[in-house]
């Protein structure tokens, strides 16, 4: 079986992925992580979803293409520069509200909500922040984190960090968790109800 076949792209990618290239922005989500997205978006109908760093809004395009019309997605990130390609390419869709902002500003105001799928791809909630992050997923949420193996874009000293986030990630109580050497390295992590007793 060929992974590297997308059939089914968001009709905002080619001018987001136009408008990336154009400003030297090398930060985009990769395709099939894209695609995964998009499919864990479908599993949560009329969700609440959460993406930590909007970017120019590659990884927003997928997920807004996988979610029906009663979900809703909250993006965060701190470059209006960035956004506004997002802005530009997504802002007509009502399901979806920008947060230019500080993410650790935002899961600490967030903290009496909960969300059913959150993409973590910034530094607050994913190598800061992660219990807070944590704490917003309601029982079977799903966090999903990437660039877990290494990119060329890391900056010095990142890498050991990798490690130590995922062995921090599996010894939380009450999640259960995958990791997928697949596409730049990825982790779902799913929030578990209430444990069985016989």
């Amino acid at each position: 079986m060929e992974d590297t076949e997308i059939h089914r792209y968001p009709s905002a990618i080619r001018g987001i992925t136009a408008a990336t290239e154009a400003m030297s922005f090398d930060m985009i989500s990769e395709a099939r992580v894209g695609a995964l997205l998009a499919t864990l978006a479908a599993s949560k109908p009329g969700g609440s979803i959460l993406e930590l760093d909007t970017g120019t809004g590659h990884g927003t395009a997928w997920l807004l293409a996988g979610m029906d019309a009663a979900a809703t997605l909250d993006t965060v990130d701190t470059d209006s520069a960035v956004v506004a390609v997002a802005q530009r390419h997504l802002g007509a869709d009502h399901r979806l509200r920008f947060h230019v902002m500080d993410g650790a500003v935002f899961l600490n105001a967030a903290a009496s909500r909960q969300f059913d799928l959150i993409y973590a791809d910034a530094l607050p909630g994913k190598l800061s922040h992660l219990d807070e992050a944590l704490s917003l997923l309601r029982p079977g949420g799903i966090y999903v984190i990437d660039d877990l193996l290494p990119q060329a874009n890391w900056p010095s000293g990142h890498a050991p960090k990798v490690p130590a986030l995922i062995q921090d990630i599996e010894q939380h109580d009450g999640f259960t968790t995958v990791r997928l050497a697949w596409a730049s390295g990825l982790m779902l992590v799913v929030r578990r109800g209430n444990p069985y007793t016989s």
